[in-house]
């Protein structure tokens, strides 16, 4: 397996020379970048032109990550041409969002094989409820293969996103990619490092990913008394205090789940994945060593479940919310990552608007304010 990861900037071009000779059925050409790259997708096609045999997925972020460094408004690249392993992909629209069930169900039955290893799926952020694209997942693929990913984020303003529809960057899209065959493998890893704070309380009222009330209250207004001051910036202030929901006081796992918008006439929240009618529901803060522990964490995860020194490729998925709250110190959690990593490990990513991978093992979640690493090599 060989791997090459470089960058383009709107204003110096790429970051290369020449692009690396790696062109083929069994090569992947992943790129993440900033929401502008819609208006702009000359990059796109000189990724085409310079690896017409190759499959090619991306999305949008709210931050790129290459190797060590978290950049934005570039285009981050990892080229990855396997030895063994068929690749194949998957699109679909994502309609409305109460039809994310339907979507995921349309790419896992494209995607669907006995030699079928693992899938990367990469989502709008803003038109989809995430919960139900991976319930669809999970229906036809029953937890039997490796499912990770992320949607798409537009920095800190909510306002659109991208996926790659083979070459083209386009809005309301779902992409999947599938791996096949004995060689190759794949490692995973979660992991979170918010703090719980504040009582736990009963949702009441809810539809689908639209929270409207805890305990009976209305969630906007209880929210809005929580965050102070910051509630005139919603609804990107609330990512830095998540929920975390479980299903009854001993349940030990915890989902979390960050804001997409707003409603102040009929006071609700829409969160990336649904909010479960009488599940508990807690907010969370944050503490910076715990989120850099937790992406340190995310990465022994995978290391463990993956490579020990074969040539790896790792995609990070790391939540907007963590961006804002990490700031200056963002570059920390991108270096405990690679360095837990084995040493002959390139790393790309993206700050997304959810992350997607299973909670411990088996069928895949959902997840909100995690870093989610994907690493992939082959034997």
């Amino acid at each position: 397996m060989q791997i090459e990861v470089f960058d383009y900037r709107p204003a110096d071009g790429w970051g290369i020379e020449r692009f690396p000779a790696l062109d083929s059925e069994r090569t992947l050409v992943l790129a993440f970048g900033d929401s502008a790259f819609l208006d702009d997708p000359a990059p796109f096609a000189d990724l085409r032109s310079a690896y017409p045999k190759a499959r090619l997925m991306g999305c949008s972020t709210a931050g790129e990550i290459l190797d060590k460094h978290v950049q934005d408004g570039t285009l981050v690249v990892a080229v990855a041409r396997f030895e063994d392993t068929r690749l194949e992909t998957a699109v679909a629209p994502t309609g409305s969002s109460n039809r994310s069930r339907e979507t995921g169900i349309a790419l896992a039955e494209q995607l669907a094989a006995p030699d079928l290893k693992g899938v990367l799926v990469l989502s709008d952020g803003l038109h989809v409820n995430g919960s139900q694209l991976v319930a669809g997942l999970n229906e036809v693929l029953q937890g039997s293969v490796i499912v990770t990913g992320g949607l798409a984020g537009d920095g800190d303003r909510f306002q659109r996103t991208w996926v790659l529809d083979h070459d083209r960057p386009v809005a309301r899209t779902v992409a999947a990619l599938g791996l096949y065959g004995e060689r190759v493998r794949i490692g995973y890893g979660s992991r979170g490092g918010w703090d719980i704070f504040g009582p736990e309380r009963r949702v009441t009222r809810a539809a689908g990913n639209r929270l409207f009330a805890l305990d009976g209250r209305p969630a906007l207004q209880l929210y809005k008394e929580y965050l102070g001051e910051l509630a005139s910036g919603l609804p990107a202030t609330a990512l830095r205090f998540p929920l975390a929901l479980r299903a009854d006081a001993g349940d030990e796992k915890r989902l979390v789940r960050t804001i997409l918008a707003v409603d102040e006439e009929d006071g609700s929240m829409t969160f990336a994945g649904d909010i479960p009618e009488g599940s508990l529901a807690q907010l969370m803060r944050t503490n910076l060593d715990h989120l850099v522990d937790g992406a340190e964490d995310a990465a022994l995860m995978t290391r463990n479940r993956g490579s020990n020194g074969e040539r790896t490729l790792a995609i990070s998925i790391s939540c907007v919310g963590r961006r804002m709250v990490l700031g200056e110190r963002a570059d920390e959690e991108i270096e405990a990552t690679l360095e837990a990593l084995p040493p002959d490990t390139r790393q790309v990513g993206f700050y997304s608007y959810g992350e997607i991978a299973p909670y411990a093992s088996g069928a895949c979640d959902l997840h909100n304010q995690t870093m989610t690493l994907t690493t992939i090599h082959e034997v």
